[in-house]
């Protein structure tokens, strides 16, 4: 009797699942599966401005491994998927920042080395009006020029890490004027030495080697690379820490009788100690202004000054030993790129990932048939 029982119910059909039934966990499993290869993989993103030409052109796009450096756990995890902070056509906020996570990084295969190319969270978010948790703020693509515990300085446009002089990107990018002697340069020649001359600047933008071909040609009378001065604060507009947002200092912190005096340029910058986790640094007038910022808004200690006194989360303090590790990211295109020079080191928290190939390249200023760049996909990234 129990037997037939078990055995009817063993038989019983089961009860097919609604074709809505059906494309809803279809619809979930892709969405969950997505977001996990996204959060902890890989994920596409695209160049949206000329900071990295021309090793990275505008419509690049790219994929951008979260394993090489070990993926960063989520630390907003409510979010709407597919939205990294605000919402498509209605403009709101794609997230809920309610719940903030502590930063936890999985192993990864290696660290951030210099000359990598690495897509971060834009670290003057921190800053801005629209407040955004680290996650969810901007990201942005450089090439990492300093790591943890380097001294960083450029002299004439050239980066130098610990006194010797770094590797040039292959597609860095320089300005330089020239003249002719009266015969104009045939537009072929610039369009197969790819010049480009940007809105709001007066010189051309080249490669050095566009520009060793450039200058060699019998009609060029004379050319020069433009750099910013020495020892003469940047007429473009001040770098950090002197520019808007980053004081030089409490006018009462003084060092052996004075200010310090940061006269540096995109051109001429440095030298200045990159924060390695472990770190300590003496505080005093000429490291104040450069620290100050990684104390408060990325490690989140309360720091002010009474007197000619330094406090540090209420207590009197002469030094500092950073929590977290710091790169130094600069843009290839050296004279239109929003980096480090201008507002400071990117901290570890802020590490997305690293780029590792172009998988498809649209150049919107070309005609209709020709808006792919063919040779340059699936390109690997140097």
């Amino acid at each position: 009797m129990n037997w037939k029982f078990w055995s009817k119910k063993k038989d019983t059909p089961k009860k097919k699942k609604s074709a809505v039934r059906e494309w809803t966990d279809a619809i979930v499993f892709a969405v969950i599966a997505a977001t996990l290869i996204r959060t902890f993989f890989i994920e596409a993103y695209v160049i949206p401005t000329p900071s990295m030409e021309r090793s990275l052109l505008v419509g690049d796009f790219l994929f951008v491994s979260k394993v090489n450096y070990g993926a960063r756990t989520p630390i907003t995890p409510i979010a709407f998927p597919f939205a990294h902070h605000t919402m498509p056509l209605i403009n709101t906020k794609a997230y809920w920042d309610g719940i903030q996570l502590p930063y936890y990084r999985l192993p990864g295969l290696s660290d951030v080395k210099k000359g990598d190319v690495v897509v971060f969270n834009y670290p003057m978010d921190a800053d801005s009006p629209f407040y955004r948790p680290v996650d969810k703020r901007e990201n942005f693509i450089k090439r990492c020029q300093g790591a943890p515990g380097d001294t960083l300085s450029v002299v004439d446009g050239q980066v130098y890490v610990n006194g010797k002089a770094a590797p040039n990107p292959p597609g860095e990018q320089m300005e330089y004027s020239y003249n002719t002697n009266g015969v104009d340069l045939n537009p072929q020649i610039t369009d197969e030495l790819k010049i480009t001359l940007y809105e709001g600047h007066s010189y051309q933008a080249m490669t050095k080697e566009s520009a060793d071909k450039l200058k060699s040609y019998s009609n060029i009378k004379s050319f020069k690379q433009i750099l910013s001065q020495k020892g003469v604060t940047d007429p473009n507009g001040p770098v950090y820490p002197t520019n808007p947002g980053h004081p030089v200092g409490p006018p009462n912190l003084m060092l052996n009788g004075r200010q310090p005096d940061f006269k540096w340029s995109v051109d001429n910058y440095g030298p200045i100690i990159i924060p390695k986790k472990g770190w300590t640094v003496k505080l005093d007038s000429m490291t104040y202004p450069l620290y100050e910022r990684c104390i408060r808004t990325y490690e989140n200690s309360k720091i002010e000054v009474k007197g000619s006194d330094i406090f540090i989360n209420g207590k009197k303090a002469d030094s500092y030993t950073f929590k977290m590790n710091y790169f130094w990211m600069m843009g290839d295109n050296r004279h239109d790129s929003d980096d480090s020079r201008f507002w400071g080191f990117v901290p570890e928290d802020h590490i997305v990932g690293k780029a590792l190939f172009i998988w498809m390249s649209w150049d919107d200023t070309a005609s209709f048939f020709s808006k792919i760049r063919w040779s340059r996909l699936f390109r690997g990234i140097n």
